[in-house]
């Protein structure tokens, strides 16, 4: 009885030991400036989303659900481009977009355009878990999130007036011929995403996103497509990416990013920093990427003048930043 019980004591110490490490994006894009009170809620917001998953690992629980809360409490905020935040399409909509990677099984879920699901990110492990799909899109996705229980809310619960009032922004610009859409659409880029380590040595990524602000009717960005905008292996690292998406779908950066890993042996840094500021700098692509590898080496690369990002590392240091000076 003594016996086993210090077996059980031994075994949980050794768990608890084991380091787990949390990191989150929520949009890259934006200006080298943004008023004080603004960047006061971004950062305590990106706090509570680090603080909400590292709570689950400190638990002991997977890093698929840490993923998973980090991005809600991300979803929730009308702060991010994702969930409540979301941006409008050209037609006046709400449109969302979320996928989720196990990196222990490779087993992942999405869901492209919907505009009931208040949680997109849930509605994406709900595919990965209940169904043979890796994605459902518009009605589809929304009648099965019904029936799997998700919560559904009314259309009108993601308008907020500071999407309403950049979607006008964007029509007005679209008047000077000289501009072209994507000019007129980088200081909106944005997404939330996420990546963590568990007790257990398993990693997990997810992204969530609105998209771009005056998107085409439909239009599906980088972060439901499993390999172009999130992407998980144990072997190698869970990655979350941010920005324009058309940019992170051609060149599929969250899997080449794990094949230079797998194929070049190179490190998550050197991986990272090869897509972001050679790859899509050379395509035109503004944007950057998280993630982190099995052994909770952390990375945050970026090619936009700022990217809202954090991370809670191997040794429980909790850091958020914004800007490119901030290391």
């Amino acid at each position: 009885m003594k016996t086993s019980l210090l077996a059980l004591l031994l075994t949980a110490m050794t768990v608890t030991a084991a380091p787990v490490a949390i990191v989150i994006h929520a949009g890259a894009g934006g200006k080298p400036t943004l008023p004080a009170e603004l960047e006061k809620q971004y950062h305590a917001e990106l706090a509570k989303a680090l603080r909400a998953g590292h709570a689950v690992l400190k638990k002991g629980g997977a890093a698929m659900d840490a993923v998973e809360a980090a991005i809600v409490v991300m979803e929730d905020s009308p702060l991010f481009n994702a969930g409540k935040g979301a941006v409008f399409t050209s037609a006046g909509e709400n449109e969302l977009d979320a996928s989720l990677m196990d990196g222990s099984t490779l087993q992942a879920g999405a869901v492209g355009g919907v505009t009931i699901i208040k949680n997109p990110i849930r509605a994406a492990r709900a595919v990965m878990e209940k169904t043979p799909h890796v994605m459902l899109a518009g009605d589809g996705a929304e009648v099965f999130a019904k029936k799997a229980g998700l919560e559904i809310v009314p259309r009108k619960y993601f308008h907020t007036d500071r999407r309403w009032k950049q979607l006008q922004e964007w029509k007005a610009k679209q008047k000077d011929k000289k501009r072209s859409a994507l000019e007129t659409t980088n200081e909106y880029l944005g997404t939330v995403g996420c990546a963590a380590l568990d007790v257990h040595g398993n990693i997990a990524a997810g992204t969530s996103t609105g998209g771009l602000t005056g998107k085409q009717y439909g239009r599906l960005g980088d972060s439901p497509i499993i390999a172009a905008g999130t992407y998980a292996d144990n072997r190698t690292c869970a990655i979350s990416c941010t920005g324009h998406g058309e940019f992170f779908i051609r060149h599929a950066v969250a899997f080449d990013i794990h094949a230079r890993m797998k194929y070049k042996q190179e490190s998550l840094a050197q991986a990272a920093r090869a897509l972001v500021q050679q790859t899509l700098k050379k395509a035109g692509g503004r944007g950057g990427i998280i993630g982190l590898d099995a052994s909770g080496n952390i990375v945050m690369e970026f090619n936009s003048p700022a990217m809202n990002r954090g991370y809670i590392d191997k040794t429980g240091k909790l850091h958020t930043a914004i800007f490119r000076e901030e290391k």
